[in-house]
């Protein structure tokens, strides 16, 4: 959901919380293709005559594929609002639409047998690793759509009308190849009426949640506190972004980057302790063993107050969430006053991965639906159906966003140029896989949190010292 990067269903690839943009060394065993082969690129691929109306020179007498990850965001978006889009220009172009739950147990015979789709949404927790795509040759390269007209002005290239991170993002070896196309707020989620019915104050210091929490502890009506016990990256998300609030940008930078000691930097370890306390303190009992929806459903039944969570969250929870429930977030409070990032700084990145496959018959067709996706109808209607942000620049402008979207939209303006973000859970997944287990414990009481940098600094030294690791920085 927006899986919105992180989006939801990119959390929980697999138990391990697997990320996206991977390298290939060390993970050729869940290879875009069995022998790291990839098949042939067809003898000859559609193509048609450039125009103003066809700037990508789509053969219009060709058909295509659409393979969606049937997930949190289920396939009607693609049904009901790209598809006839891309029509409305194209009318003779033929679509096949594929919804699938398991994309790289789908794909990946077509992938090794060189029939794969053109446009694929590569998501959830059996999808495929877009290190060993991009090493396989499978990844269409989509510089070429960025350059290309908009779809709603001529005069205006794709380029401009999506944020720049998301090009950040999926830009893999210095090539574009990853449509990164949901925009995820994250904070602490929160139900306006269980608030406003209690007189609990959103807090913007670390001693005013603090306090809330004991407030609410003390009224016996609900736990303060939880997060996915089983999901350990959400509550170390949560961490990282309030060592980045405390000791500014460079914190995340160094991580990614794989510096000496960067794990043990002071405000990594004021953070991680604050929520260490928190973890003793203020959590829903049981919170190691429950999973996402079980922690949500908690929040939805009122029998919790808060939780830390993407802003696919509302969308996830609409089919259980009371009707007056009031889905609001707000930012991680500012820890102390000298904090180098200011109150209102968010963790937002785009994510909810879609590519083009560079050995299908028609990609030029998969790059032209990724235009239309990218226009404002596109984008914004998806932004309504899926209470879910895009990356294109004012597509929620104008349009009727339930209360949590609103929420996170908010945050977001008010943050402006103040958002983190770290890559390392994309780069190295071991990295990752370490830091969620280690979290874990942490915040169970298991772990001092000096033990707790130490393990992570350990898993980050070893990887840095890996030849074998492809290495990426920022």
């Amino acid at each position: 959901m927006a899986d919105n990067s992180f989006s939801r269903r990119e959390l929980l690839r697999s138990a391990a919380l697997a990320g996206l943009l991977l390298p290939a060394a060390g993970t050729l065993s869940a290879c875009a293709t069995p022998a790291g082969g990839g098949g042939s690129t067809p003898a000859t691929q559609a193509t048609g005559a450039k125009s103003a109306a066809n700037p990508l020179g789509i053969a219009e007498d060709k058909p295509f594929e659409v393979v969606i990850f049937d997930g949190g965001y289920g396939d009607a978006y693609a049904k009901n609002i790209h598809e006839p889009l891309f029509n409305t220009k194209h009318a003779k172009v033929q679509i096949k639409h594929t919804a699938t739950k398991e994309i790289a147990k789908t794909l990946q015979p077509r992938f090794a047998g060189g029939n794969p789709p053109e446009f694929i949404n590569n998501s959830g927790d059996n999808s495929m690793d877009f290190g060993a795509l991009a090493q396989d040759g499978q990844l269409q390269d989509l510089t070429e759509l960025l350059d290309a007209p908009s779809w709603d002005d001529p005069n205006v290239k794709v380029r401009d009308t999506i944020l720049p991170a998301a090009i950040e993002l999926g830009t893999l070896d210095g090539k574009y190849c990853v449509l990164e196309y949901a925009n995820t707020v994250w904070g602490i989620w929160y139900s306006k009426k269980l608030f406003d019915d209690n007189g609990w104050q959103v807090p913007k210091t670390w001693d005013e949640f603090t306090a809330l929490c004991e407030t609410i502890k003390k009224s016996g009506k609900c736990a303060p506190f939880t997060y996915a016990g089983k999901h350990p990256f959400y509550i170390y998300e949560t961490i990282l972004t309030l060592a980045a609030k405390i000791g500014g940008v460079d914190v995340l930078k160094n991580i990614d980057n794989l510096a000496d000691g960067a794990w043990k930097a002071e405000p990594i370890a004021k953070a991680a302790g604050a929520f260490a306390d928190l973890g003793a303190k203020y959590l829903l009992q049981g919170t190691e063993g429950l999973d996402h929806i079980q922690t949500q459903t908690a929040h939805n039944k009122y029998k919790v107050a808060m939780l830390p969570c993407g802003s696919w969250l509302e969308n996830e929870q609409k089919d259980s969430t009371p009707s007056d429930f009031g889905y609001s977030m707000f930012p991680l409070p500012s820890f102390t006053d000298a904090d180098a990032l200011p109150y209102g700084t968010v963790h937002s990145r785009p994510g909810e991965e879609y590519f083009v496959a560079a050995k299908s018959a028609n990609p030029r067709a998969g790059m032209e639906y990724m235009r239309a996706m990218l226009s404002k109808e596109g984008a914004g209607k998806f932004s309504e159906l899926l209470s879910t942000l895009t990356v294109v620049k004012g597509a929620a402008e104008g349009r009727t966003l339930s209360s949590g979207l609103a929420s996170a939209s908010t945050a977001l303006q008010n943050a402006g140029t103040n958002t983190t973000y770290f890559r390392f859970r994309q780069w190295y997944q071991p990295l990752h896989d370490e830091v969620a287990a280690a979290t874990g414990q942490l915040m169970s009481g298991r772990l001092k949190v000096a033990e707790w940098a130490d393990r992570c600094q350990k898993k980050a030294d070893e990887i840095k010292n890996d030849s074998s690791v492809k290495k990426f920085t920022r």
